[in-house]
């Protein structure tokens, strides 16, 4: 007995650590924990074979296309309360100190063969030269095409043959929780590439610019990124990186990139006719309140014309301070910078539907968009 007890050992002991290892592994083969308890329960981890372990093809692919900028401009620029002046009358060769010099880094992105560039307003805005280095090492002067301050835009030019360019994405269809790559010139180290997420899309009342569609993301951007590109894991353009919330002046994780949808609008609009042209209907909004919305059984975000400007489309389409603005172009309105932007889209002199709350009454109206004025120089008439 005790030897055929020895011959049965080792492979029971075998046996019995198999079938522990097997429901460790696979506790669905022992059917529902409890009775009337539906759980989900995910396929066994695959491990590497599951994603990519590497993003170093989508790098080598958009890479190239990203440039450093360095920009100068004066510092201290002649007749401003901070320039060198004499503070006692000047005697044999002694001469005015010269205003100071100063530069500062960037980055852009190569979007066309023909040479042209996006990148930041914020970034080239006064300056007098700048230089464009190429992630190929070549360098070169680019001039300025036009600027959009609303959007924080800037569209630049260069000369040069055999330019990279970058393949643009579909930044309407990125979702959160896609991998994302930031890549740009931090500080004046190089070019450097971080990785991330998105973190949200669609973010807006920042305070940035006057228009705000923000893709939001924790990949690391920092001062010289400015301008630079967000890509997706294919290596395709998503977005221009434009800020950073911080308070040490590097990357907290919340980073914001202007879509490429936007930033192709501008750019076309800036070439085309040398500045970007807007929609206006000539109205202000405000919220009407939860409270309120709730009680009129409309979204939380609703809004309201709380003023109307001069001589304006909306004043003329008989719009009233207090009308709830319901829908516009047969899309709901609920929220009012994305209203803003979808009216910033339209062509001056399309006619638009609208639908407004007025009073218990809807009412169906028909406005034609005018062009957007320069800043400040609209007067609200109520």
């Amino acid at each position: 007995m005790l030897k055929t007890l020895r011959y049965l050992g080792p492979p029971t002991l075998i046996g019995l650590l198999l079938a522990v290892a097997l429901m460790l592994l696979f506790p669905q083969w022992l059917g529902p924990t409890a009775p009337g308890l539906e759980l989900r329960r995910g396929s066994p981890y695959s491990g590497l074979g599951s994603g990519p372990v590497s993003y170093a093809e989508a790098v080598e692919q958009a890479a190239p296309a990203v440039a450093s900028l360095q920009t100068t401009r004066l510092a201290n620029p002649p007749g401003s309360a901070s320039a060198a002046e004499p503070s006692a009358p000047l005697f044999g060769n002694e001469a005015p100190e010269s205003p100071r010099r100063q530069s500062s880094l960037g980055s852009a992105v190569i979007l066309s063969p023909q040479g042209y560039l996006l990148t930041n307003n914020h970034v080239i805005a006064g300056a007098e030269q700048i230089q464009v280095t190429l992630a190929d090492g070549r360098k070169t002067l680019a001039r300025v095409i036009g600027n959009d301050p609303e959007t924080d835009l800037a569209v630049l030019k260069i000369d040069l043959g055999e330019l990279p360019v970058i393949t643009l994405g579909h930044s309407e269809r990125v979702r959160t929780g896609d991998v994302t790559l930031a890549i740009g010139n931090p500080f004046g180290v190089g070019q450097t590439v971080t990785m991330g997420i998105i973190s949200a899309t669609g973010r807006n009342q920042l305070g940035l610019n006057t228009y705000e569609d923000f893709i939001q993301t924790d990949a690391a951007i920092n001062p010289g990124n400015s301008g630079g590109a967000l890509i997706d894991a294919r290596g395709q353009l998503i977005g221009i990186n434009t800020a950073i919330f911080s308070r040490s002046g590097g990357s907290q994780g919340i980073g914001f990139a202007i879509p490429t949808q936007l930033a192709l609008e501008v750019m076309q609009a800036i070439i085309e006719h040398g500045q970007v042209i807007r929609g206006w209907l000539g109205l202000e909004v405000q919220g009407i309140g939860v409270a309120r919305a709730r009680r009129l059984g409309l979204p939380e975000r609703s809004i309201m014309v709380a003023g109307i400007y001069r001589d304006s489309p909306a004043l003329k389409a008989g719009l009233k301070p207090g009308d709830i603005l319901l829908s516009l172009d047969g899309q709901p309105v609920t929220d009012g910078p994305q209203a803003m932007n979808q009216v910033a889209r339209k062509r001056p002199g399309q006619v638009v539907p609208i639908e407004v709350l007025r009073g218990a009454e809807r009412l169906a109206l028909q406005i034609v968009v005018g062009r957007r004025p320069a800043p400040a120089t609209a007067k609200p008439a109520s």
